[in-house]
């Protein structure tokens, strides 16, 4: 490879849904590449099983669903956090976005009509969760793969984005590392866009892909980025026990029960009318509250039961979850119920953006989950996560081409190169440090000290012992050595330089969950257990100093929908 400095107009950072619906909309018109962590059909998108959310009214019950219906849903769930304008988008051009999917050849299951299948979902007043069996995520990468590699995208797999280069507020492009050369290099653009996905290996027991460690997020909170909302962590209410891998919705969806050691389907004392399919929030506080009880397996999970639903359905909705099931638990749904737990799943805050997916630095974008638009606000309803990434990556890309055709090029390669020369110093430095610690030793135990102490239930104590541990894992971090020196596949090194970027974000997510004194969504304090809107019914922004984030606010844009008490 030659080492020149690679120029292009647009580079998207992240090959899953956000990224690849993105890139679609820009290549032809505009030089692109796409630059991810692995090859784009190992994007963490893969793992999506339940299915996307748009008002269609394909099956029996939801005839007069609609989009207003769906934002009204979706702000609801969100326990009035979500920007209501980002919201109505979003659930606006849920249907055509759809429809362009399955115009493209997504294979959606079907009614006995033809039409695409629809199921009922968490926080959701009908069923407009359309899906693929339990693949959703898979069929839908595999398709928008297929797309790109027809519009022939240029896609640098195996390359780790290590830092954002910007200049007089202005995007200049990137610096990366070549996995299997070991070699940095720098590519200039006049747009980047970041579609790198969640941080859920912050946390222990996590659903997440390994490559799930908000590395995105850290490069650009690192460049001078506002990051939102990041104390908003959700857990997943049903992840296999022992394993935590994720158990989709769409189980309980399909007519799945929660029991505890009792035999008793206990969801009817924490929400009457909803039951298994309640927020996410509410149903995983709801478990973990029958646990702590002593009313768990084990004192360890809960079952899902699916045996009522027969074998035939089971099949036919959630073959997936039956494979899952037998392989890594030893258990058969048609005749044995589920082991689950709750379980780290998802990001809600992210890079801060607005309806465009622009943020505060002229030509950088982010779309989908690294991104915070904010559509899920406090609390985020399954199906929406999928229909986020496949909008604002259509929606990103409407509005970088515009912003190219109206601004000049002022991109000066002096700053590339001076901006590269200090990535190779860092790194060499880190090659050469000497320290006695390991990078797996920091990493677990921050994993420990986020899921035990920031998570489904917090409270000020905890919250600031874990901000105590974060900060001595920051200073333990001074002291981590890289002891493979080859540069060719050094993952160890690999690690090392997205353990810094971890400890970021778990500062920020520390911090910011100390300071937000009430419950709101997935953010239960057990010390201030009430939303507090008349102080907090705002965003939380963090921005990068060399001491730690500094913490501002910025207000909820409220549209139509005031709000009230959440009731299910």
């Amino acid at each position: 490879m030659r080492n020149e400095v690679l120029s292009y107009d647009v580079i998207v950072i992240g090959g899953g849904l956000a990224g690849l619906m993105t890139s679609l909309g820009v290549t032809g018109s505009q030089k692109l590449a796409l630059f991810s962590k692995v090859h784009p059909l190992r994007s963490h998108s893969l793992a999506a099983q339940g299915g996307l959310n748009a008002a269609l009214g394909n099956v029996p019950g939801s005839a007069d669903d609609s989009w207003e219906k769906h934002t009204f849903d979706t702000i609801k769930g969100s326990d009035y956090l979500a920007d209501q304008d980002a919201v109505e988008i979003m659930c606006r051009m849920g249907p055509e976005v759809v429809y362009e999917l399955e115009h493209w050849g997504v294979p959606f299951s079907r009614t006995p009509e033809c039409k695409i299948a629809q199921r009922p979902f968490g926080g959701a007043d009908y069923p407009r969760t359309c899906y693929a069996t339990d693949r959703t995520g898979h069929v839908l990468l595999h398709t928008l793969y297929e797309q790109s590699c027809r519009k022939n995208v240029e896609v640098f797999s195996e390359w780790l984005v290590t830092s954002l280069v910007i200049e007089d507020n202005q995007v200049q492009g990137i610096i990366a590392l070549h996995y299997e050369s070991g070699e940095v290099r720098a590519f200039s653009a006049r747009v980047v866009v970041f579609a790198t996905g969640g941080y859920g290996r912050v946390y222990g027991n996590s659903t997440n892909a390994l490559i799930n460690t908000g590395s995105g997020i850290a490069v650009a909170y690192r460049a001078g980025v506002p990051i939102k909302d990041l104390e908003f962590v959700q857990f997943h209410p049903t992840t296999l026990y022992g394993t935590n891998i994720l158990i989709t919705e769409g189980a309980r969806g399909e007519g799945g029960i929660l029991v505890n050691n009792k035999g008793e389907r206990f969801m009817k004392r924490y929400a009457e009318k909803l039951m298994e399919l309640a927020p996410r929030d509410i149903v995983s506080r709801s478990m973990t509250t029958e646990i702590l009880e002593g009313f768990g397996f084990e004192n360890a999970y809960l079952h899902l039961d699916l045996r009522h639903l027969g074998r035939e359905k089971i099949m036919e909705r959630l073959p997936g979850i039956c494979d899952i099931a037998i392989d890594f638990a030893g258990v058969d749904p048609v005749k044995e119920p589920i082991p689950v737990q709750p379980g780290q799943h998802y990001s809600m805050g992210g890079i801060d953006t607005n309806e465009k997916g622009e943020t505060k630095i002229r030509g950088l974008y982010a779309a989908g989950e690294c991104a915070c638009v904010s559509v899920h606000g406090a609390n985020r309803l399954g199906g929406n996560s999928l229909l986020e990434t496949v909008v604002f990556g259509k929606i990103v890309s409407t509005h970088l081409r515009e912003f190219l055709k109206s601004q000049g090029d002022t991109r000066d390669a002096s700053f590339l190169d001076k901006a590269l020369e200090k990535e190779k110093q860092r790194i060499e430095e880190l090659l050469k440090r000497k320290g006695e610690r390991r990078y797996t030793e920091i990493r677990d135990e921050l994993r420990r000290v986020m899921f035990a102490d920031v998570g489904i239930f917090r409270k000020e104590e905890e919250l600031r012992r874990a901000c105590e541990v974060v900060q001595r894992l920051k200073r333990d971090y001074r002291d981590v050595s890289v002891r493979h020196k080859s540069r060719y596949f050094n993952f160890e090194l690999i690690n090392v330089l997205e353990l810094e970027g971890m400890l970021d974000l778990a500062d920020i997510i520390s911090r910011g969950a100390l300071a937000r004194r009430e419950s709101r969504g997935s953010h239960f304090r057990t010390d201030y257990p009430k939303r507090d809107d008349p102080n907090w019914l705002r965003h939380t922004l963090a921005t990068f100093t060399p001491n730690g984030p500094e913490f501002d606010y910025k207000e909820v844009k409220i549209t139509r929908y005031a709000p009230q008490e959440r009731k299910y």
